[in-house]
């Protein structure tokens, strides 16, 4: 269904840049559509055609508008769980590595001088190791 939807915004969006430049600007632009030498000079009159182009981007317009909101609304709608943060997601840790408590802030381990406790080695550790934050 969204596809659906999304292929007929995208059609919207092109038949509305192509009104938009059939138009006559003040300063010629590509004016196409009507005129003295325009392609639809025998069709209808100056006036009429401007008209016409004038109501189609309306409609163009308005179509478009609704397609984005239904997209919006339907993209939000098809997610099943609540939206997440990035910095939620994130690697697991790896198998020798542990991850910080909560509260630890950063902070290195008691008793180490490089500002990380050691990997390995030591007769029982009391905290896990706080992760290598480089300090500037």
């Amino acid at each position: 269904m969204i596809q659906i939807l999304l292929i007929v915004h995208l059609v919207i969006a092109l038949a509305m840049i192509a009104v938009v430049l059939l138009q006559r600007s003040e300063g010629g632009g590509l004016g196409i559509g009507g005129g003295g030498g325009g392609g639809m000079a025998g069709f209808m009159t100056g006036r009429g055609t401007a008209n016409m182009l004038t109501r189609t981007t309306a409609i163009l317009a308005t179509l478009f508008m609704v397609s984005s909101i239904t997209l919006a609304i339907l993209t939000g709608s098809s997610r099943t769980s609540a939206p997440t943060s990035i910095l939620d997601t994130g690697t697991p840790p790896a198998a020798g590595e542990s991850q910080a408590p909560a509260g630890s802030g950063g902070a290195a381990a008691p008793g180490s001088t490089s500002g990380t406790a050691p990997a390995t080695g030591g007769a029982a550790k009391s905290e896990p190791a706080a992760p290598s934050v480089p300090v500037q």
